[in-house]
């Protein structure tokens, strides 16, 4: 049963307008607000390696030589152990039909062209055929819709909610709809191919020019391949997806993928209804009620008719690939309609635009957008020694209106793994990191699989290379595999400090899923300490947390070498805000429970004696 917690007006005005569920909140005469919800934790997991047991991972090898996982491997037991790690959506990556090198003719899959396929197993966001998913993935490939739907079932007896990927942006190269929905038809079926831009269009052209396959290192490693000539054959040529009108796209481009086009004209012009103003105040019900009947662009038909397809098959929501290249308006479309259609829909967006994030939160309707470049990037540098905690008073307060929809990972399929030599070099120089990231604020937390048992991406995929898991090769994943155990999911082959690494995260993210005050109130008190008090190191930062019913006290010390000693200050105001009066309170750590220490309250001022190893940290309950 979900406690209601009652928000005092300030940060915690995230939800306000902005809110794009049916039952958007309303402030009460008091200016308070009640919110009904508890943190939400996504485990991301690259679903093609989850359940794959071989540790050959030759670089460029096959299927048979390097394994592949399957949905069949989310066994009860897998899901559970999930479950128990403290999360509540599973985002399932990589799970829509993807192009890829790998014969499938049989089962009337056409074979997919080297030179426009990045890697072996191929990119997860050159999707191929929206309404069916990788057959890689399947025990029996022909019947891959089905186990992927029963997996979603398992899932949800698990108690997860079930996150897929939908890529709006672009497509791959060669897109081919072999199990479109009655009426639907196929992406291009319908363009005119003889201009460069027409608005029902769902791709641009390069009238009465071929395409050209770019200048690139051999495919496949070299190996012989029917279709490896550097041709490909499109004509005319379509713009490919990072926006390049080139023919002949450069080899940083993303040339496995076609651009969609989405009404919006090639001198950047919008070419479809704008929302009037004020729409940012808006419901989703408001926004939905405003396209109705509205003429919108074919892409948007299309697009809108693939999540419903998705919601059908119990997905519970998705996460968009590079949203901020797709405009807000297409969002407010497609996003008002699936939260009419299902309220409690979750909606995750890649957005790196800091500008753009309010737009495509109350305009675009999203739940929640990645905090990639303010609090990812600072902590990395701070673990890096590049940065002191300072700057994160700044990024909080910055946020203050937004930070509910401000997604906080440090681990994704994009990024060095947090464990690897070129992010935090150890997964335990990470754990300061992970409990600022999971605590700061009211925001959803990612995990991506493998962090909670320190994987550090060290292979060498062939396409993909170390610091990264790859997501374009058949590779196995090797600290995952020593939890995975052979499919028994028990950890048993994880070394003891990969074990206390993962009881770590279990504490830490059941610990957020459960706390009334990490969905209530922030202050920092680290200016307060970061100058007045001897031995507060600079690489130390401190926070306060709370709701009507519990108070925290958080300290993390990102120090790899320096055991900090001081006198934490907790200031008047926040005495104040939590009604204590002169005395002695014991305060508690939550993450073990090993630790009590006393908050010394004189004067109105709160005062413990802190001592702090390098890359700890505390989470005090009062």
């Amino acid at each position: 049963m979900i406690k209601k917690i009652t928000i005092v007006a300030g940060i915690s005005m995230m939800l306000l307008a902005t809110a794009c569920k049916t039952k958007d909140l309303k402030m009460s005469e008091n200016n308070k607000e009640t919110v009904s919800e508890k943190k939400a934790v996504v485990y991301q997991v690259f679903t093609r390696l989850f359940g794959n047991t071989n540790t050959t991972n030759k670089p460029w090898g096959t299927i048979e030589e390097n394994g592949v996982g399957k949905f069949n491997d989310f066994t009860d037991k897998a899901l559970n152990e999930i479950k128990g790690l403290g999360v509540s959506h599973i985002w399932f990556t990589g799970v829509p039909h993807h192009a890829l090198i790998n014969d499938y003719t049989a089962i009337g899959i056409s074979n997919d062209d080297p030179d426009v396929v990045k890697g072996r197993a191929g990119s997860p966001y050159a999707v191929k055929d929206y309404y069916n998913v990788n057959p890689d993935l399947a025990v029996n490939p022909a019947n891959r819709l089905k186990e992927f739907e029963a997996l979603i079932k398992r899932t949800h007896k698990a108690g997860l909610k079930v996150i897929i990927d939908i890529v709006p942006n672009h497509v791959a190269r060669k897109y081919e709809g072999k199990n479109n929905p009655k009426g639907v038809r196929d992406f291009g079926a319908d363009d005119d191919v003889t201009v460069e831009y027409k608005r029902d269009n769902n791709f641009y052209y390069i009238p009465n020019t071929r395409f050209e396959v770019p200048n690139i290192d051999k495919p496949l490693n070299g190996e012989s391949n029917p279709l490896t000539d550097g041709k490909f054959e499109e004509f005319p040529a379509k713009w490919t997806g990072n926006g390049s009108r080139l023919a002949k796209p450069d080899r940083n481009d993303w040339y496995e993928t076609v651009k969609v086009n989405y009404g919006i004209r090639p001198d950047g012009t919008k070419d479809f209804p704008e929302l009037p103003a004020g729409f940012d105040t808006k419901s989703c019900q408001e926004h939905f009620d405003f396209w109705k009947g509205k003429d919108v662009p074919d892409s948007w038909k299309k697009f809108r008719s693939i999540a419903e397809y998705w919601l059908g098959k119990g997905v519970d929501g998705f996460r968009y690939d590079m949203a901020e290249m797709v405009p807000y308006e297409f969002w407010s479309y497609m996003n008002s309609a699936i939260k009419v259609k299902n309220p409690d829909a979750f909606l995750l967006a890649e957005v790196y635009n800091p500008n753009e994030y309010r737009n495509y939160i109350r305009l675009g309707k999203m739940d929640y957008l990645y905090d990639k470049v303010e609090l990812y990037d600072k902590l990395k540098e701070i673990v890096q020694g590049k940065s002191q905690t300072d700057p994160i008073i700044s990024i909080q307060n910055g946020m203050a209106d937004i930070e509910h929809h401000m997604l906080h990972f440090l681990d994704n399929h994009d990024e060095q793994r947090l464990a690897s030599p070129e992010f935090a070099g150890t997964p335990e120089k990470g754990k300061p990191l992970m409990v600022v990231s999971a605590t700061i604020s009211t925001s959803p937390t990612m995990i991506y699989f493998g962090q909670e048992v320190g994987e550090a991406g060290n292979e060498n995929g062939g396409f993909g290379t170390h610091s990264r898991t790859s997501i374009f090769d058949y590779v196995g994943v090797p600290n995952h595999q020593r939890w995975m155990n052979g499919g028994k999911f028990d950890g048993g082959q994880l070394s003891q400090s990969e074990k206390d690494l993962r009881d770590f995260y279990k504490r830490l993210l059941n610990f957020t899923l459960e706390s009334p005050a990490l969905m209530g109130n922030y202050q920092e008190i680290h200016g307060l300490n970061r100058y007045a008090t001897e031995g507060y190191y600079p690489e130390v930062y401190s926070y306060v947390r709370w709701s009507e019913t519990e108070k925290l006290i958080i300290v993390a010390n990102f120090s790899a070498v320096h055991t900090s000693h001081f006198e934490l200050k907790v200031p008047k105001d926040i005495i104040q805000k939590w009604n204590l009066k002169d005395g002695v309170y014991t305060i508690t750590d939550q993450l073990y429970k090993k630790s009590s220490l006393d908050l010394k309250v004189i004067d109105g001022e709160g005062k413990v004696q802190i001592t702090i190893a390098p890359s700890e940290s505390f989470i005090y309950k009062l």
